[in-house]
């Protein structure tokens, strides 16, 4: 499957840096008590951070805040999808359990307060683009609802024109959420604050990671700049994988 930003995204906001990872084999019952190891994990870095301040002062979230700012979105509005989870976790102490791969990925993004997206492949059709929308688009809420996303917001839509995410991430779509069938699944971070091409690196070899770890899987990771093109996925890495951040040495 082809996972790309169009053109426009990376003119647009040529700061930005995103990971993905493919993984077939996923399945609803992982161990239990390995998960809760693996989230405990990464909640306690969120709350180390959250000790010295809101998620608001956080670089990582004011680098999507400015992002949100200058495409015409009110930041506080609409939050980014790492900053709504921070947020949460603050205030409540603990993240929702949905499935364990969402689990995880949710202790992974508030860990580097950076947005991971979590897309049931099964549920895609052809390539999936992050860009514009055009208006015409057809989104499922998690209601049931159908609806159109805004013109020029940025979502991301595959090749029969569903959109699979609204606002950049923050919103996504009942169609292809996670769920127990679910056994391919595409898992993408994004970033835009100064040391994100370190830290997307560094969350991506963490996932890749905990995946194994979880699951008899073998992932496969890319990262994506303005001068790379499209990912096929699965592809070999386009950058090597921090082996520190695997837990290898």
């Amino acid at each position: 499957m082809r996972f790309l930003y169009s053109p426009a995204l990376w003119t647009g906001h040529p700061e930005l840096v995103s990971g993905a990872v493919h993984v077939t084999g996923i399945t609803a019952d992982a161990d239990p008590g390995a998960l809760a190891a693996a989230v405990a994990r990464h909640t306690a870095v969120a709350r180390t951070r959250l000790r010295d301040g809101t998620e608001g002062e956080f670089p990582e979230i004011q680098a999507w805040r400015r992002a949100f700012t200058r495409m015409g979105v009110k930041p506080t509005q609409y939050r980014n999808a790492a900053e709504a989870l921070l947020r949460r976790y603050r205030k409540e102490g603990s993240l929702p359990s949905v499935h364990p791969l969402v689990d995880l990925c949710n202790a992974v993004s508030v860990a580097y307060a950076i947005p991971v997206g979590v897309f049931d492949l099964g549920c895609v059709t052809g390539p999936l683009e992050v860009r514009h929308a055009v208006g015409d688009e057809v989104f499922l809420s998690f209601s049931g609802r159908t609806e159109h996303p805004d013109p020029g917001e940025v979502i991301f839509a595959d090749g029969s024109g569903r959109a699979h995410a609204r606002r950049w991430t923050h919103r996504q779509s009942g169609h292809s959420v996670v769920r127990d069938t679910t056994a391919s699944a595409l898992i993408v971070a994004e970033a835009l604050h100064d040391s994100a091409p370190a830290d997307v690196g560094k969350l991506i070899a963490t996932v890749t990671a905990e995946l194994a770890g979880l699951w008899p899987v073998t992932p496969t990771a890319v990262i994506l700049t303005p001068s790379g093109g499209p990912a096929d996925l699965p592809v070999r890495a386009a950058r090597p994988v921090p082996r520190t951040a695997r837990g290898t040495e």
